[in-house]
């Protein structure tokens, strides 16, 4: 059976909707096989490594945040940890010492709508990870996050497609069966009860071409189409889909719908990359 060219497409894609802080991603990258084991991603030494980065005004600037909040208890670290993550996201744009703070700062406060935002932050990066390490940080962190705001509002369907969202494009991405598994559980309590919820079908395609129901992921891509003809994404996903399953005209019919609706000469490049591969 041919692998697909997994969340490739998407991943540029993302890139031109989603991107904010600079990376990069490898869309050659090999997925990990399952049986890999993966080191942990320290967030605290990212986060020391990104001081050696400041300069002298950053590094004062940092040391009174720091010093403050080391000095405040219970929830008067809210304002403080909300203070460290604007001065990592606005001042030394650096996006994993944003996200530690701002994760502990949603935690603390406990509220559904920040516990959301940062999840679905850690999520949107995670989809564009290459690196394993912090792919698999990424993945707990959003995993526990969407928890968290499940537990204040379980019939909240965006959040679960969340959840979904997260074990697929992390540890499923990555060659977990069991997390393909239990994302696709998610994202099928929603689809069951709303079958046009077009972002659980979008996921659940995905979750079809890791697992390798190029059928049944196809079926979900085109479904999307029919309803939303100008979603990238799915066209994306349904051309990739198609070229693994073989059928070389239908992938280059919707490669090129793809480059059409982004109008982006980056994403042009690729497509005319894959479309070169393919003949």
């Amino acid at each position: 059976m041919k692998k697909p060219y997994l969340l490739a497409l998407a991943g540029i894609i993302l890139i031109i909707i989603l991107f904010s802080f600079g990376s990069t991603v490898d869309k050659n990258r090999p997925v990990a096989p399952p049986s890999k084991v993966i080191a942990d991603f320290n967030i605290l030494n990212a986060v020391d490594s990104s001081k050696k980065l400041l300069n002298p005004v950053q590094i004062s600037n940092l040391q009174k945040l720091e010093d403050s909040l080391n000095h405040t208890s219970g929830a008067g670290k809210i304002a403080f940890y909300s203070k460290l993550a604007a001065f990592w996201k606005d001042s030394a744009r650096s996006f994993f010492p944003y996200a530690y703070y701002l994760i502990e700062e949603a935690k603390l406060e406990n509220s559904e709508n920040k516990l959301t935002f940062a999840a679905h932050l850690m999520l949107d990066n995670l989809r564009m990870q290459q690196d394993e390490e912090k792919a698999q940080w990424l993945t707990n962190q959003s995993v526990d996050l969407f928890n968290k705001a499940l537990a204040l509002n379980p019939s909240n369907d965006d959040l679960r497609v969340g959840l979904g969202s997260a074990y697929i494009y992390g540890a499923g991405r990555a060659g977990n069966p069991e997390a393909t598994m239990q994302g696709i559980k998610e994202l099928m309590e929603v689809a069951q009860r709303d079958s046009n919820n077009l972002q659980a079908q979008l996921v659940l395609g995905v979750g079809g071409m890791i697992s390798g129901q190029f059928d049944k992921a196809r079926d979900r891509f085109l479904k999307i189409v029919n309803k939303d003809p100008n979603n990238l994404e799915a066209i994306a996903y349904l051309a990739d889909t198609y070229a693994t399953m073989g059928q070389k005209d239908e992938a280059i019919k919707w490669y090129n719908i793809s480059k059409k609706l982004a109008n982006n000469s980056h994403y042009s490049k690729e497509v005319d990359e894959r479309i070169k591969q393919l003949k």
